[in-house]
């Protein structure tokens, strides 16, 4: 059986950290007078935290000192961080699990690949961590998606050809990371938003235990 690289990101493949970035936002907004929905977070989808934050700051029209916008930043990320302390288990997203247990069973190379540099500590706490035999995020690339830098890193730790690599991805930029990288691209959620993936499935739930067979043997 040959052995492939199958690459998964974090948020919103594996867990859905993304309610804990809203509700740090949401925080940061109310203290500032700004009223800000589950609607205004979709400007903030792929988005990095600076960028984040002026968009934030745009909606209610304020005006800020570098000072003042770098306290708001280290003050989002510490109230995310406390979100996280009491994630576990039940935050694995449905599916995932029997996926992982049939690569490991296949022995197949299990890595992470992504942006968030609290992927160690998330996957820890929700009872993932034994699964992967690599893990690259934030704190060790330096570019962001699309460019595939970190699927490209995974691969090569885990001493797989990228040509021989699956990348799971909920973002149309780790999609085309995935596609320039030269990699299978499954993408989880939307066909209209991810139409650019190889494959699409809702959720991991419909991922059958054939397809991922397919795709070892390929």
């Amino acid at each position: 059986m040959s052995k492939k690289a199958f690459i998964f990101d974090l948020d919103g493949v594996i867990v859905d950290t993304a309610k804990y970035h809203f509700l740090a936002w949401q925080k940061i907004a109310k203290s500032l007078n700004i009223n800000f929905t589950h609607e205004d977070n979709e400007l903030l989808k792929g988005v990095s935290r600076v960028r984040s934050l002026d968009i934030i700051l745009g909606l209610g029209n304020v005006q800020a000192t570098q000072e003042q916008k770098d306290q708001w930043l280290i003050q989002k990320n510490e109230d995310y961080l406390s979100y996280l302390v009491d994630m576990d288990e039940s935050e694995v997203l449905p599916g995932v699990l029997i996926i992982l247990k049939l690569l490991k069973d296949k022995n197949q190379g299990i890595a992470l690949g992504s942006a968030s540099k609290n992927a160690r500590p998330i996957l820890e706490k929700t009872g993932v961590l034994s699964y992967f035999d690599v893990i690259v995020d934030g704190n060790d690339v330096s570019n962001a998606k699309p460019d595939p830098e970190v699927f490209l890193k995974a691969a090569q730790l885990l001493n797989i050809d990228p040509k021989n690599s699956i990348v799971f991805e909920d973002s149309v930029a780790g999609i085309q990371a995935a596609n320039i990288a030269e990699m299978v691209s499954v993408g989880i959620g939307e066909e209209t938003i991810l139409h650019e993936a190889d494959h699409i499935f809702k959720d991991f739930t419909q991922i059958k235990t054939s397809f991922i067979n397919d795709l070892i043997s390929q």
